[in-house]
């Protein structure tokens, strides 16, 4: 099975020098986890739930003022439509991340999520899971 089998189409996008503010607004409205940054129509960074609690609401930053920019994770890990899910778990756990935007020729087409990969492959997600898990407690 390949990513494009299982990828979300629909990716919700926002500026980069947009507001944190409008970027959680968005969220909401979306009832969606991540946010695909843009600039120039080109992904540059992603913003997560994890983002707006760390980097804006602990660092005590103003929503209204703080442009995604400044919040996201920049030089963000991506995939094509054609890398087979094993691939998209492998980058995941690699980078110890769980959402991956879709680009065919620097152009963002897609996401997946590692909810994707659980809904499609749970035999996968699971060996997965435990691999990224066990090394933690060993630490």
């Amino acid at each position: 099975m390949i990513i494009k089998d299982i990828m979300i189409q629909r990716v919700v996008t926002i500026d980069s020098c947009d507001s944190v503010f409008n970027a959680c607004i968005k969220l909401l409205d979306e009832r969606i986890g991540c946010i695909v940054v843009l600039e120039e129509g080109f992904c540059v960074g992603i913003v997560t739930e994890r983002d707006f609690i760390e980097r804006t609401i602990l660092m005590n930053r103003d929503p209204q003022d703080t442009k995604v920019k400044e919040i996201m994770t920049p030089n963000i890990v991506t995939i094509t439509s054609l890398d087979k899910i094993e691939d998209a778990l492998n980058k995941m756990r690699k980078y110890r991340i769980k959402k991956l935007p879709v680009v065919n020729n620097d152009n963002l087409i897609g996401i997946v999520t590692i909810s994707d990969i659980a809904h499609a492959r749970p035999e996968l997600t699971k060996r997965f899971i435990e691999s990224w898990i066990k090394p933690r407690w060993d630490e």
